[in-house]
């Protein structure tokens, strides 16, 4: 008998609000916009013998918290190959293709990520949720699978392996 169960987090308060602009090329962008991202996430683990995998509780609260680390900002990538960050007193300006685009400081949040993509914020929230690798283990978690949303029909995922 298969003692892998995948448990899938897909709760009302894993979502956050954001602006952002995706970046297409050294010289097209999308204009400002935001979305209301919903993010989903399934952990393939082992059952323990006690009639379950884990206290799941946990990472719905992790996903909840990172959902909160990402609402209502501006989200800008700080890897992008085409896009400069500056800094000018409480100014952000993202330097792209000869403009200067300005926000508040207040208002931003960077990211390292190269684009502010589906896709990427995906990684994003895979890369934050694996980093407690002991505790992963104790969880006998083996996969992850994030995926992202920013309306019906259109979301990324990402999955990493956590099997040593």
């Amino acid at each position: 008998m298969n003692d892998r169960v995948t448990i899938r987090l897909a709760k009302e308060a894993m979502k956050f609000s954001a602006g952002h602009f995706t970046i297409f090329s050294a010289t097209e962008r999308e204009r400002v916009h935001g979305h209301n991202f919903v993010v989903e996430v399934d952990l393939q683990a082992r059952m323990q013998g006690n009639g379950m995998c884990f206290d799941y509780g946990i990472y719905k609260a992790k996903v909840i918290a990172l959902c909160r680390e990402l609402n209502e900002w501006m989200l800008l990538p700080m890897r992008s190959p085409h896009l400069r960050i500056e800094t000018e007193g409480a100014c952000v300006f993202a330097c792209f293709n000869g403009e200067r685009i300005p926000f508040l400081q207040r208002d931003v949040k960077l990211l390292d990520v190269a684009n502010v993509t589906l896709e990427e914020l995906a990684a994003w929230f895979l890369q934050r949720l694996g980093e407690d690798r002991e505790a992963l283990r104790e969880h006998a978690i083996e996969d992850i699978e994030v995926r992202v949303s920013s309306g019906p029909g259109q979301s990324a995922g990402r999955r990493a392996s956590f099997v040593e």
